[in-house]
C-alpha cells in the first residue's frame, strides 16, 4: 500500500482531527462510516492504491470519535459536529476543493458538507449514504439490530469485534474479513466512548437533495441491512446530475466487498465528471 503521510489539526471546540494522505493530484476525500473501530485507513485500505495510481491525492480523515482523532465523552455526536470538524481540518490541510467519497455516515457528511460549502465539493461518490431518512428509520433495519453489543464495556473482545465487522458485509464475503482488519478496528474501538454511537444524532437530508448540483455517483449493495438500497431512488428522483449502480449479493461495504469494481467505476466517474 502507498505510504501514508500523517497530520493532526486542532479544530473548533478544542478537538483534534487526524488525517492521512497519499499520492498527488486532484484531491479526493474519503469519509468513513460509523461503528466500533472505524477509521479512514481501515475502511478504505483496498481503494487507496488504485486512486493514487490513477493520479489522485487521497485524503483519509478520521472523524471525531474515531481513529486517532479526539473522542470526547458527554456530548451529542451530531452530523453538524462531524461535518464542521472534518471541514475545518481539511481547510487547515490546504484543501480548497475536492471530490468527496462517503460511505454510510460518511455519505451523510459528504452531503452536509456540500450543502454547507458548495464551492468546496467538485463531485460526490456515495456508497450506501446515510442521513436521507429519519434516524428512527435506520434503527429498525436488521443490521442495526445486530450491532447491539457490549461495545464500550470490559467484555468487548476480538470475537465481538469480528462479529460486528462481519455484519457489515454479505455472508458470502464474511469469511474474507481478515484478522488484521479486526485487530486494527479493535485497537480503535477500545478507545471509543459509547457516546460515539448512543448519542449520534443525524437529520433527514432527503428534502434538500435537489439543492446539490454537483455530479453524484451512487453505489449500493442490494443486500445492505443498514441503509436500504431503495434509498438510491431518492437520489435518482431528486438530484440534478446523478447515476447509480446496485451490486447483488453485496452488503453495506461496496468499496470493500466489490473493491476492484468500485475502484474502476469510481475512478472512471471522477476522470470523466471531474474531481
Amino acid at each position: 500500500m502507498a505510504d501514508l503521510r500523517q497530520a493532526t489539526y486542532q479544530v473548533a471546540g478544542g478537538y483534534s482531527i487526524a488525517l492521512a494522505e497519499a499520492g498527488s493530484g486532484p484531491a479526493v476525500v474519503f469519509l468513513h462510516g460509523s461503528g466500533p473501530g472505524a477509521s479512514g485507513a481501515s475502511n478504505f485500505r483496498q481503494n487507496i492504491d488504485a486512486f493514487v495510481d490513477a493520479g489522485y491525492r487521497v485524503i483519509l480523515p478520521d472523524l471525531i470519535g474515531y481513529g486517532a482523532s479526539s473522542k470526547p465523552e458527554g456530548i451529542d455526536y451530531t452530523l453538524q459536529l462531524f461535518t464542521d470538524t472534518v471541514y475545518d481540518a481539511l481547510r487547515q490541510h490546504g484543501i480548497e476543493r475536492a471530490a468527496l467519497v462517503g460511505n454510510s455516515l460518511g455519505g451523510g457528511i459528504a452531503l452536509q458538507l456540500t450543502l454547507d460549502h458548495p464551492e468546496f465539493t467538485s463531485s460526490l461518490v456515495l456508497m450506501a449514504a446515510g442521513c436521507v431518512a429519519e434516524r428512527e428509520a435506520y434503527f429498525v433495519m436488521p443490521g442495526i439490530a445486530k450491532m447491539v453489543s457490549n461495545f464500550g464495556g470490559p467484555d468487548f473482545d476480538l470475537a465481538e469485534q469480528k462479529r460486528l465487522v462481519s455484519n457489515l458485509v454479505h455472508p458470502d464475503f464474511a469469511p474474507k474479513i481478515t484478522d488484521e482488519l479486526v485487530a486494527e478496528r479493535f485497537a480503535v474501538a477500545r478507545t471509543q466512548p459509547k457516546d460515539v454511537l448512543v448519542r449520534m444524532r443525524t437529520p433527514d437530508l432527503s428534502p434538500r437533495l435537489g439543492e446539490i448540483t454537483q455530479p453524484i455517483f451512487v453505489l449500493w449493495g442490494l443486500n445492505d441491512e443498514f441503509c436500504p438500497e431503495a434509498h438510491a431512488r431518492l437520489f435518482l428522483d431528486r438530484c440534478q446530475d446523478v447515476r447509480a449502480i446496485t451490486f447483488g449479493r453485496t452488503g453495506h461495504w461496496v468499496q470493500v466487498e466489490r473493491a476492484a469494481e468500485f475502484n474502476h467505476y469510481a475512478i472512471d466517474f471522477l476522470n470523466t465528471r471531474g474531481a
